[in-house]
C-alpha cells in the first residue's frame, strides 16, 4: 500500500513540476535571493533526520528535460511522526529579516483509506541561526520555531486522474540579526507531502535618484513596521537646498522624501541630474527655476554661464540684477531756465531726451561763483540725489555773478568706461535784496522805565542800511500790543517802559530792497531801582524795604497756596500746571491769527507753502465751511507719500471768508502734536482764479473695539487735550464729531476753524458749523449737549470747559456714538444738568471710566481734573487692565428698564435720579417707601408726594 502511495504522489509531483517550470519567474528588483532550489545545479544534500525512511530527495525532469529537486515525504501509516529536513547554512549578507518562500503539495487525509489517527495535513518551519557552517547533523533543541504550514490546496487519488491540482505557496518572514548566517528546518509529523521548491530571500529599497539626490540600495530593517533612515548625497554640479533624507520601509519601498539639492548656477536640472546651460543662455542663482536667455543688450559665450556679458557701450550697475537689461548713462538734461528773485533763483529742466533704459535718473547741482560760495547758500530740496527737475537756490549774495550746472546721473554713470556725466549750465546774476536778521541784541542802562538797545550789522546787508526797526511787547502779552521804534544807528534808547516787566524786543534792517526778517526774540527785564543796573550803586535802605517787601509777599503766597490746595481733589494740580505754563519760558504758547492785522502775515509765520506740483487730487469727498473738501496724496521730496485732505476756498469768496480760512490753516499750523490734525500745509496758486487750499492728513475709520482699544482712544484725545491746554488754547468744540481716527487707531482732535484762545471780552461771538444740538445764544450758537454749564451761561470758555466736552466725548465713544442725552432738547438738557442729572454709564462701561467721566462733568470747574491727571489715569488703567473688568453693565439695565423721557413735563425713574446723584444705594428704601419718580404725583395719590421725596433724599 506504502508503494502505491508513493506512486500517486510522484505522478502528482511530476505533473505540478511540468505546469511550475513552464512559466518565466521575474522576481520583484527590491529583493534579493540567498537561496533558490530550482536554481542549484545537481543535488541539495540537505541533511535528514532520520537519513532512511523519512524525508526523500527525488529529481523529476521538466518539459525542457531540466532536472528539478524535490523532497517528498509520506508515512501516514505509522504513527508519531518526526522527520526533520534541514538546509545548508545560508549566509545573511547584512539582512536583518528574511522571508521563505515554500512551494508544495498536500495529499488529503480523508482520500487515505486506513490512516484515520495518524495522518496530518500540516509540517512545521523551524530556524537557527549560526555563524559558520560546522553543523553536521540536526540538533532539534537548537532550532526556534517559525510556524505551522498548512495547505489551501491538497488533492485526492481523483484530483491526480483529472489533473486540477494546484500548487500551494506560503511565504513567512524571519528576524535573523544575531550571526552571520542560519538553517532552515521542515518537520513532519504524519503528512503525505512534497517540497517542490524553496526560496529564501531579503527586500531592499532599491538605487532610486529623488530631488537631485542619489540613494543607494538600503537592506530593510529587522522590523516589520521599522523605518530606516537614509541620507541622501547631492548629484553631480547641485548643492544642498536642505538635507536629503529618505526612509525605507519594510516592504522595500522608499518613503517620506525631506529636503534635496539644487543645481549649481550656470546648471539646470534635466531628467533628474544638472546640466550646463547652453551659450546665450543664464543661471544666475541655483534658486533659479532654470536656465534663462540673456536680457536685452546682453550676451554668453560659453556653457554653464552664470551670468551675461554687457555689449560694447552698455553697462550693469552693482545693485542690477543678472536678469535687468544692460543699460547706459542718460544724456544732458536740456532746456535749463532760471528766474531770478533777489537773492534766490529758481532753476527748472526737462528730463534728458535719452534715460539709457532706466528709471532712476537723478540730478546733481554744482555753482561757480567769482567769489567763493558763503556756507549758508540754501538748495531747496536739494543740491544732489534730486528726482525732480526744480531747485531754489536762496541765501545767495546780491549783485553776484554765479554760474549753475546741473548733472544728470543714473545707476550706471559711476560705471568703468561710461564717461563723464552729462550736464547743462546757466549763468544769472543776483538783484538787490532784503538784508538777513540782526544776530544779536544788547541791552544796558537798564532802569525802571527805560533802557538801551545796540546791536551789530546783519551778517548779509545785501545793500546799504537804510534804517532799523525795533518791535518790543510785553512777554504776557505774547505780541497782541507791540510798539515800534525806527532809527538809522544800530543803537536805540527805549523809554516809557514798566518797573519789573519782561519785555521781548526784534530788530530788523530796511535796504532798498525793502525790509528783511525780523530777528529772533530777546527778552530783557526792567528794574524796580530808579537807578541803572549798570555803573550805578544801589541804595542800601531801598534794597532793604524790597527785601521785605518780597518777603511779606511770600509769606501771603505760601498762605493762599496752603488754603487753595484743600479746596478740591484737583485744583492744587490744576493751577501748578496753569502756573508752569506761565513761568517755564520753554512752554509753546498759541498765537492767536487775528491779532494780526493782515492774515497772509499769520500765515507767513505760522504755515508753510506747498508746490502745486507736489499734490496729486482725486476725488471730492464732500462740502466744507469753505469750499469743497477732496482727497488726494502728497508726495515731499525725501518723504514717503502720504494721503491728505484738500480744504479750498470756493470761488467769489469774500475778504471774510479769505481771512477765516487763513486764520484756521495759521491756527492749525501752530500745532505739532501726533493726537492733533496736522497742516501739512498751503498751497497758494499763482493764478488768482485758482483757489487757496490748505493740506491735512486724510483719515479712515471703521470697526468695533476692545475695551483696552476705546481707553487707548481715549488716551489720544487726552494727550492732544492736554498739548492744547499746555498751549493755552481752548477748542470749545470738543465732540466726537470732531475727531478724526485712522486705520491704526490713532485719534486726532480736528476742527479748529472757529475756535478761540480764551477772551475776556464777554460778548465774544461764538459759532460752531454743527447746527444739530446747539443752543442760539445771544452771542451764536453753542453745542449744548457738549459744553460746560458755566459756558451756557456765562459764556466763560476755559481748559476746564474743554474737560467738560471731554467726559461727553467719552461717553459717546464707549456708547459707540449713541446721541448724548437722547431725543432730549436744548431746554432740557440745561434743565436736567442745572439739578444735577449726568449720563448713566453706556452698556459694559468700566466702573472707573465712568467715574472719571463723572469728575470731568463737577459743577465747580475747579473740581475737574485737568487733562494732565485725565493722561495719568488713563495710562494707569492701560496698564492694569484688570481695573476695566467690573461694569455697571446690570445697574445700567435696571435703570434703563424703568427709565421715561427726561421732560419737564413727563416723570423721571427713582432709579435714574438716584444714579445720576450718586444715591442709588437707597432705590430699594425709598421704592419700599412708595416713592417711584422724583416729580409730584399728586393726580394718583392724591398727597405731596414731592415734599416727601425731598425729605428723603435730604435724610
Amino acid at each position: 500500500m506504502a508503494a502505491n502511495l508513493w506512486r500517486t504522489f510522484s505522478s502528482t509531483i511530476w505533473i505540478l513540476t511540468l505546469v511550475s517550470s513552464s512559466r518565466t519567474r521575474i522576481y520583484p528588483p527590491n529583493e534579493v535571493t540567498l537561496l533558490d532550489t530550482r536554481t542549484v545545479p545537481g543535488e541539495l544534500k540537505w541533511a535528514a533526520s532520520p537519513s532512511e525512511g523519512g524525508w526523500e530527495e527525488v529529481s523529476i525532469m521538466d518539459e525542457k528535460n531540466i532536472p528539478i529537486r524535490t523532497y517528498q515525504v509520506c508515512n501516514v501509516l505509522e504513527p508519531n511522526q518526526n522527520n526533520w529536513l534541514r538546509t545548508d547554512w545560508i549566509p545573511r549578507s547584512g539582512a536583518q529579516r528574511v522571508y521563505v518562500e515554500v512551494k508544495f503539495t498536500l495529499r488529503d487525509c480523508n482520500s487515505l483509506p486506513g490512516v484515520t489517527g495518524t495522518c496530518k495535513e500540516t509540517f512545521n518551519l523551524y530556524y537557527h541561526e549560526s555563524n559558520e557552517d560546522r553543523e553536521s547533523y540536526i540538533k532539534e533543541s537548537s532550532f526556534i520555531k517559525v510556524d505551522t504550514v498548512a495547505a489551501d490546496e491538497s488533492f485526492t487519488q481523483v484530483d491526480v486522474g483529472d489533473r486540477i491540482m494546484k500548487l500551494n505557496t506560503e511565504v513567512r518572514d524571519v528576524k535573523v540579526t544575531t550571526r552571520k548566517g542560519f538553517y532552515l528546518a521542515f518537520q513532519d509529523v504524519g503528512a503525505c507531502i512534497a517540497l517542490v521548491s524553496v526560496r529564501v530571500f531579503y527586500k531592499t529599497c532599491p538605487l532610486t535618484v529623488r530631488n537631485l539626490a542619489t540613494f543607494p540600495d538600503t537592506i530593510t530593517g529587522a522590523d516589520t513596521s521599522s523605518l530606516v533612515e537614509v541620507r541622501g548625497s547631492c548629484v553631480n554640479q547641485s548643492e544642498e537646498r536642505e538635507e536629503p533624507k529618505m526612509y525605507c520601509g519594510a516592504d522595500g519601498e522608499w518613503l517620506v522624501p525631506i529636503g534635496g539639492c539644487l543645481c549649481n548656477p550656470g546648471y539646470e536640472e534635466r531628467g533628474g541630474a544638472c546640466k550646463a546651460c547652453p551659450a546665450g543662455f543664464y543661471k544666475a542663482k541655483s534658486t533659479d527655476p532654470g536656465c534663462a536667455k540673456c536680457p536685452p543688450h546682453s550676451h554668453s559665450l560659453r556653457d554653464g554661464a552664470t551670468i551675461c556679458d554687457c555689449h560694447a557701450g552698455f553697462f550693469r550697475a552693482d545693485t542690477d540684477p543678472p536678469s535687468m537689461a544692460c543699460t547706459q548713462p542718460p544724456s544732458a538734461p536740456q532746456q535749463l531756465i532760471s528766474v531770478v528773485n533777489e537773492t534766490s533763483v529758481v532753476l527748472e529742466w526737462t528730463p534728458p531726451h535719452r534715460l539709457g533704459g532706466r528709471s532712476d535718473t537723478s540730478y546733481s547741482l554744482d555753482s561757480q561763483v567769482c567769489v567763493p560760495c558763503a556756507s549758508d547758500v540754501l538748495f531747496s530740496p536739494g543740491q544732489t540725489g534730486l528726482k525732480a527737475t526744480r531747485v531754489v537756490v536762496s541765501e545767495l549774495r546780491a549783485h553776484t555773478h554765479y554760474t549753475f550746472i546741473v548733472h544728470a546721473r543714473n545707476g550706471v554713470s559711476q560705471a568703468s568706461g561710461a564717461g563723464a556725466a552729462q550736464s547743462v549750465s546757466v549763468s544769472v546774476t543776483t538783484n538787490q535784496a532784503a538784508p538777513s536778521p540782526v544776530s544779536s541784541i544788547q541791552a544796558t542802562d537798564v532802569t525802571r522805565h527805560s533802557l538801551s538797545l545796540s546791536w551789530q550789522q546783519p551778517d548779509r546787508p545785501n545793500g546799504v542800511i537804510l534804517e532799523y526797526e525795533v518791535k518790543f511787547y510785553e512777554k504776557d502779552q505774547r505780541e497782541r500790543s507791540y510798539r515800534i521804534m525806527r532809527t538809522f544807528s544800530r543803537s536805540v534808547d527805549v523809554t516809557g517802559l514798566n518797573p519789573l516787566t519782561v519785555y521781548v524786543f526784534h530788530v530788523r534792517a530796511r535796504t532798498a530792497a525793502g525790509y528783511g526778517e525780523f530777528s529772533a526774540p530777546f527778552e530783557f527785564s526792567t528794574n524796580s531801582d530808579p537807578f541803572p543796573l549798570i555803573g550805578e550803586g544801589v541804595n542800601s535802605a531801598f534794597l532793604l524795604l524790597s527785601v521785605s517787601g518780597v518777603g511779606i509777599l511770600l509769606l501771603i503766597s505760601a498762605a493762599v497756596f496752603i488754603i487753595s490746595r484743600r479746596r478740591s481733589k484737583y485744583s492744587k494740580t490744576k493751577q501748578d500746571s496753569e502756573e508752569e505754563k506761565h513761568l517755564n519760558p520753554g512752554v509753546k504758547i498759541y498765537v492767536d491769527p487775528f491779532t494780526y492785522e493782515d492774515p497772509d502775515q499769520a500765515i507767513h509765520e505760522f504755515a508753510k507753502e506747498i508746490d502745486v506740483s507736489s499734490i496729486h487730487i482725486e476725488k471730492v469727498i464732500g462740502m466744507g465751511e469753505f469750499g469743497e473738501v477732496c482727497s488726494g496724496r502728497l508726495r515731499v521730496q525725501g518723504k514717503r507719500e502720504i494721503y491728505v485732505a484738500i480744504k479750498s476756498l470756493k470761488a467769489g469768496y469774500s475778504d471774510k471768508q479769505r481771512r477765516d480760512f487763513l486764520s484756521e490753516a495759521s491756527i492749525m499750523g501752530q500745532f505739532d502734536h501726533p493726537n492733533i490734525i496736522r497742516l501739512e500745509g498751503l498751497w497758494v496758486s499763482v493764478l488768482t482764479c485758482l483757489p487757496v487750499s490748505a493740506i491735512v492728513p486724510f483719515q479712515k475709520h471703521d470697526g468695533q473695539f476692545t475695551v483696552i482699544q476705546l481707553v487707548g482712544m481715549l488716551r489720544g484725545i487726552a494727550s492732544g487735550m492736554k498739548y492744547l491746554s499746555d498751549m493755552n488754547y481752548v477748542h470749545r468744540d470738543l465732540a466726537a464729531r470732531n475727531i478724526l481716527v485712522n486705520s491704526n487707531l490713532v485719534c486726532k482732535v480736528s476742527d479748529f476753524g472757529l475756535s478761540r484762545v480764551l477772551e475776556d471780552d464777554p460778548e465774544a461771538a461764538y459759532t460752531t458749523r454743527e447746527a444739530t444740538g446747539t443752543y442760539l445764544s445771544p452771542g451764536g450758537k453753542i453745542p449744548i449737549r457738549w459744553t460746560a454749564p458755566e459756558a451756557i451761561a456765562y459764556r466763560k470758555f476755559t481748559t476746564a470747559s474743554d474737560v467738560w466736552s471731554y467726559g461727553i466725548v467719552m461717553w459717546e465713544v464707549v456708547s459707540y456714538g449713541e446721541r448724548p442725552y437722547w431725543d432730549m432738547n436744548n431746554q432740557d438738557v440745561i434743565k436736567a444738568i442745572e439739578e444735577g442729572y449726568r449720563l448713566p454709564a453706556p452698556m459694559d462701561c468700566p466702573v472707573v471710566l465712568h467715574q472719571l467721566m463723572l469728575d470731568c462733568w463737577e459743577r465747580d470747574r475747579a473740581e475737574r481734573p485737568t487733562f494732565s491727571q485725565i493722561l495719568n489715569m488713563l495710562d494707569k488703567l492701560i496698564r492694569n487692565p484688570g481695573t476695566l473688568r467690573r461694569t455697571g453693565g446690570e445697574r445700567y439695565l435696571q435703570c434703563m428698564n424703568a427709565k421715561t423721557e427726561i421732560s419737564t413735563s413727563k416723570l423721571w425713574s427713582l432709579c435714574e435720579w438716584l444714579q445720576s446723584i450718586g444715591l442709588e444705594r437707597y432705590r430699594d428704601t425709598l421704592a419700599a417707601a412708595g416713592y417711584t419718580t422724583r416729580h409730584r404725583r399728586e393726580q394718583d395719590r392724591g398727597g405731596n408726594n414731592e415734599s416727601q421725596v425731598k425729605q428723603s433724599r435730604n435724610k
